[in-house]
């Protein structure tokens, strides 16, 4: 998105700031293919075997009819599972019960209300929070789509109020299994989250050695690309280490080992290595040059995914006292203390003056609109024009515009996909369900790549877990989807244009003040001379996780900013310097902590 942000602070009047410009929308780059995530299959045999059992279940009781409510359960088990276990457990536990929560708010008001136009008010409000507050916990993939589907389409499933708790009992059981499934690798790799974290850090900070090296020691292209990159990556597999607990003196030696292994691909964001650091297997002499270094680091990231031992990194006498000295204090790093965690995190992400909150009225007033539109032309579906609208929403303009583009396309596919399903279709409440089981499979294999390919595969599984409860014939079928998708995205796209969201330019300002001020602690921390003891390596460490956090956030923020259609010319220069500043005081805390005493 920054080629569509002027390189300069000043507007085409020359005063700084106060301009407003208007900036063009991407086409190509929506629909470009990418590379697919590491872990897509997790989520997508998660998904499938959770959706199998009560699927099988219901068939054998002849009752497909209830299929909804356990797909609402079954469907919570696309989430969490970048998180270590103990922490997938608790996070997937919040999904299920505001799973559970959201259908029993949609299904009351089925049983309660007469008026269609009613129950897409209502719909678009709880998307509209399913947003704000998916965002606001950065939950990640598939964040408030899922939630969003399912509840929406249950404002419009004819209910008495007598059936609302036996049809949420079938959600919460289903959301059960869905957990027990979620958890289940837990028996043979309770290590693998943390070990996928460490080793995603590990071939980051390789790549960005490679490009040092192929460009001989001077500046390779691409490079702040790269090492923000790197940066990002690393500061993730902290805060996933951070996640681990280390209540057993084993447990705390198995996290310090992949601690140690993360400030070794963190010292790659230093710009130069120690000299008297050599790696495992490495000759007493070798220095860690900037080609070797990206071998051993892809080497070691290869052990981790392959569930080998995790591998000892030597380091030098001197600081593998120190590392000693501070293990015995304290088992395991700890996050930088004062900084809001937590529930505590959520609310000061949602209170007033949040960004987010802009996002939510854009989410809200684009559903309604949507779903009104739908009923205005005579589409039998309104929900899936809101459910479309709310899907396209993401942080800005441009990325909203991209999404729009890409449900489109993805939908269009996925009816023609599903015209060439109807013979299967036709054999069967058995065939249904196995087509059903592919789609999901196939979403989760191609939305990674780009949203549009797993939109291919959503929209006939959408199509068919409806055909469960009423059939409808397939041509109108089509018709009404196809329409619902061009009207949720038209009218999405109209509301996310007029909604601007001007506070994305104050969450700059906001950040560049956090990144001045942990920018002066690292200053002060690097000027007072080598850290003695474990008491100041840990204080360093804080130093530069406030650090890195802030530029991370200040990046984000400037991101979002430059994909607003309509926003005042952002501080180029401003960001650029302070940029400069932290990602050096950053380098200079690195090297001077690039031994695993921060592991304490």
């Amino acid at each position: 998105m920054g080629k569509h942000v002027e390189p300069s602070g000043k507007s085409a009047g020359g005063v700084p700031g106060s301009a407003a410009r208007v900036r063009p929308l991407p086409v190509r780059s929506a629909v470009r293919l990418r590379r697919p995530l590491d872990i897509w299959h997790k989520p997508a045999l998660s998904a499938v075997a959770a959706l199998a059992i009560p699927d099988l279940t219901l068939y054998a009781l002849g009752r497909l009819d209830l299929i909804l409510y356990t797909s609402a359960g079954a469907m919570c088990a696309l989430y969490a599972h970048g998180l270590p276990y103990a922490a997938r457990a608790r996070t997937l536990l919040w999904v299920v019960l505001g799973m559970v929560a959201s259908l029993g708010v949609a299904l009351t008001a089925a049983s309660l209300i007469t008026s269609t136009a009613l129950l897409v008010v209502g719909a678009s409000l709880v998307a509209a929070v399913h947003k704000v507050v998916c965002d606001a916990t950065r939950i990640g993939p598939p964040g408030n789509v899922i939630l969003t589907f399912i509840t929406a389409s249950a404002f419009f499933v004819p209910q008495h109020l007598g059936q609302v708790p036996p049809h949420l009992a079938l959600a919460l059981g289903a959301g059960g299994l869905a957990w027990l499934v979620c958890m289940a690798p837990a028996l043979l790799r309770p290590q693998g989250p943390e070990r996928i974290a460490v080793a995603r850090a590990l071939e980051a900070a390789a790549g960005l050695l490679r490009k040092e090296a192929d460009a001989g020691g001077g500046e390779p292209a691409g490079a702040a690309h790269a090492r923000h990159a790197a940066a990002a990556t690393v500061n993730a597999a902290w805060h996933t280490l951070f996640l681990v607990p280390v209540a057993t003196p084993a447990k705390a030696a198995a996290r310090s080992g992949l601690e140690r292994l993360l400030v070794r691909a963190e010292s790659a964001l230093g710009g130069t290595e120690d000299a008297d650091e050599v790696g495992a297997g490495a000759g007493p002499h070798e220095v860690r040059f900037p080609g070797a270094e990206a071998g051993r680091l892809g080497s070691w990231a290869r052990e981790l995914r392959g569930g080998r031992a995790v591998p000892e990194v030597a380091v030098s006498a001197a600081r593998a006292g120190e590392l000693a000295g501070a293990v015995a204090q304290t088992p395991g790093r700890r996050p930088a203390p004062g900084q809001p965690r937590g529930v505590r995190a959520v609310l000061a992400r949602l209170a007033p003056g949040s960004p987010l909150l802009p996002i939510g009225v854009r989410v809200a007033t684009g559903c309604v609109l949507a779903g009104w539109a739908s009923m205005a032309v005579g589409v039998g579906h309104p929900y899936w024009a809101v459910v479309t609208a709310a899907s396209i929403y993401q942080a800005n303009t441009t990325l909203s515009w991209q999404r729009a583009l890409q449900r489109t396309l993805g939908n269009l596919l996925g009816l023609l996909l599903y015209t060439a399903l109807l013979p299967l279709i036709h054999g069967g409440p058995l065939a249904m369900i196995a087509i059903v089981l592919a789609c999901q499979f196939g979403a989760e294999a191609g939305i990674t790549r780009n949203y549009w390919l797993g939109s291919v595969c959503v929209t006939p599984m959408a199509l068919l877990l409806t055909q469960f409860g009423s059939q409808v014939p397939a041509g109108t079928l089509i018709a009404d989807r196809w329409t619902d998708t061009l009207v949720g995205a038209v009218v999405g796209l109209v509301c996310c244009v007029l909604v601007t969201n001007r506070r994305a330019a104050n969450r700059i300002e906001a950040a560049l003040g956090r990144v001045a001020a942990a920018e002066a602690d690292a200053v002060r921390l690097l000027t007072a001379g080598p850290t003695a003891g474990a008491d100041e390596a840990r204080e360093a460490g804080w130093a530069r996780d406030r650090l890195a956090g802030g530029l991370l956030e200040l990046r984000e923020a400037v991101e979002v900013a430059a994909g607003e259609w309509w926003q005042p010319a952002l501080p180029q220069e401003r960001i650029a310097h302070a940029e400069q500043r932290g990602h050096r005081a950053l380098a200079g805390l690195v090297r001077r902590l690039s031994a695993p005493a921060l592991a304490a």
